[in-house]
């Protein structure tokens, strides 16, 4: 019997704004954002702590897979922002909230950011707007949200930097999930993952 009470976002990816940052949809026909998609799945440090199920190799790789993240946020199983700096429009890196389960009221979110950007507080304050609108109601006279009950974030066991942004964004640690995520470039090898989650109930953070 299907489960009647699963109510799908009116708006899967508006735009958010904050910090200095505008996160907006991806677009995979946008030469700049497919480029940006190639570079930061290919970047040394993403490889390093990420296995994605299909590896990055060249341009045409990226632009099939940005694809595939931009009809999953048309589907709404799935809401994939392009992180941008407010003033220049220049991409910074990804925040996706995925896996979106309605019956569960829970997905799971993910980041990366480019290089250039890194040093700049650009994932926590990005992580930071997604949750916020992931886990707020939508209602009369406010920014549509998601309106889920818990974000989880996993993070590879040892990236203590990641560790530090969910926490400053308010995802309490919750403990190691063992072999739950393929060695970095090896499908056939697993590695800890550090559990955190953050729940809509949870006070907001001021950063």
């Amino acid at each position: 019997m299907p489960h009647t009470d699963i109510r799908p976002p009116a708006h899967p990816v508006p735009d958010l704004h904050g910090n200095g940052l505008r996160l907006r949809p991806w677009d995979a026909e946008s030469e700049v954002d497919v480029e940006a998609w190639f570079r930061g799945r290919t970047d040394p440090e993403f490889r390093r702590w990420n296995t994605p199920l299909k590896i990055t190799t060249d341009l045409d790789g990226a632009r099939e897979s940005l694809r595939d993240a931009v009809r999953n946020s048309a589907e709404g199983t799935a809401a994939s922002y392009c992180v941008t700096d407010a003033a220049t429009g220049a991409p910074l890196g990804h925040v996706g909230v995925n896996l979106i389960d309605r019956v569960m009221s829970s997905a799971r979110v993910g980041y990366w950011i480019l290089p250039e950007a890194r040093g700049r507080r650009v994932a926590t304050h990005a992580l930071a707007l997604a949750a916020r609108w992931a886990l707020t109601e939508p209602g009369p006279g406010r920014d549509l949200g998601l309106g889920l009950h818990r974000l989880e974030l996993g993070h590879a066991a040892g990236h203590d930097s990641s560790c530090r942004i969910a926490e400053r964004c308010g995802f309490r640690p919750e403990g190691t999930l063992r072999g739950a995520m393929w060695e970095a470039d090896r499908q056939d090898a697993y590695r800890d993952v550090h559990l955190h989650a953050r729940l809509a109930t949870d006070p907001d953070v001021n950063l």
